[in-house]
C-alpha cells in the first residue's frame, strides 16, 4: 500500500495554517510559473474551492490599483501582470525577443490555430510555400501536436494546438482568439480513428494515438520521445 502519511501531514498543516483561504491562494499562486487547475490549487493552499477567494483577491487587487490579475489560463488559474505594464517588462525580458516566433511560424501558427485540425496541404495553399521546416520547429516548441489522421488518399496527418499554445497566448481556451478578416474559423477535416502504427511509420505518426484522444492532461509529449516529422520531410 502506498505511503499516504506525508500526504495526510501536508494537508494537516495546511489546514492549520493561520492564512485566511484567499491569502492561502495568493501564496501557493505567487510560487508557480505556470497555471495551476482548481483542483491542484485548492488542495495545495488546503481550501475547500478557490472561486471565492480568487474574486476577494482581484477586487483587492483593483482596489488598491495592483498591476496584476489572478486570471483563467489554459483550464488553470496564474498571477498574470495587466497589458498596461507590457512597455516596462519588455525591457525586462529583451532576451526573450531572440526565441520570438519568426513571421513564418506566426502565419503557420495562427493558420492551424483557427483552422484545425488542418493537413499540411491546407497550410501550404494558404501561405503558398512549403511549411516542413515551420512544422517541425512548431512541434518542437510544443505549440502543435498531431490531432490524427484525415479521411483522405494517403491518410495525412493533422494538425492542432496544444495546452502550452494556449498558456503561451494568455487563452483559457481556443474560443478566446479573435476574430480575424480573412481566416475564418473552421475545418473541413476529421481526424480518423488511430490505427497501429508499424515501426517504419513510428517518427511520422509519432503521438498521433494519444493526440486523438487530446493528448493527455497537458498535451505533453515524453522526453524520450522524438518529435514526429512533418509529412514529406
Amino acid at each position: 500500500m502506498p505511503d499516504t502519511r506525508a500526504t495526510t501531514t501536508t494537508n494537516a498543516e495546511a489546514e492549520a495554517c493561520e492564512l485566511s483561504a484567499s491569502q492561502r491562494i495568493e501564496a501557493v499562486l505567487m510560487t508557480v510559473d505556470r497555471p495551476l487547475g482548481e483542483r491542484a490549487l485548492a488542495e495545495a493552499a488546503g481550501v475547500k474551492s478557490v472561486e471565492e477567494g480568487i474574486a476577494e483577491l482581484n477586487d483587492a487587487y483593483e482596489a488598491t490599483g495592483r498591476t496584476f490579475r489572478i486570471v483563467r489560463i489554459a483550464s488553470g488559474w496564474q498571477v498574470m501582470t495587466m497589458p498596461e505594464s507590457a512597455p516596462i517588462l519588455v525591457r525586462l525580458h529583451a532576451q526573450r525577443q531572440q526565441s520570438r516566433l519568426s513571421p513564418a511560424a506566426m502565419e503557420t501558427l495562427s493558420i492551424i490555430a483557427y483552422r484545425q485540425p488542418v493537413m499540411r496541404a491546407e497550410i501550404e495553399a494558404i501561405r503558398g510555400v512549403a511549411c516542413g521546416e515551420v512544422l517541425r520547429g512548431l512541434l518542437d516548441r510544443r505549440f502543435i501536436r498531431i490531432a490524427g489522421r484525415a479521411e483522405e488518399l494517403g491518410r495525412p496527418m493533422l494538425y492542432g494546438t496544444t495546452k502550452e499554445f494556449l498558456r503561451v497566448f494568455g487563452l483559457s481556451a481556443i474560443d478566446d482568439l479573435p476574430e480575424v478578416e480573412g481566416l475564418k474559423r473552421a475545418s473541413s477535416n476529421r481526424p480518423s480513428r488511430p490505427e497501429a502504427v508499424s515501426d517504419g511509420d513510428a517518427v511520422e505518426s509519432g503521438d498521433a494515438t494519444d493526440a486523438v484522444d487530446g493528448a493527455g492532461a497537458d498535451d505533453e509529449l515524453d522526453p524520450g520521445q522524438p518529435t514526429p516529422a512533418p509529412e514529406g520531410d
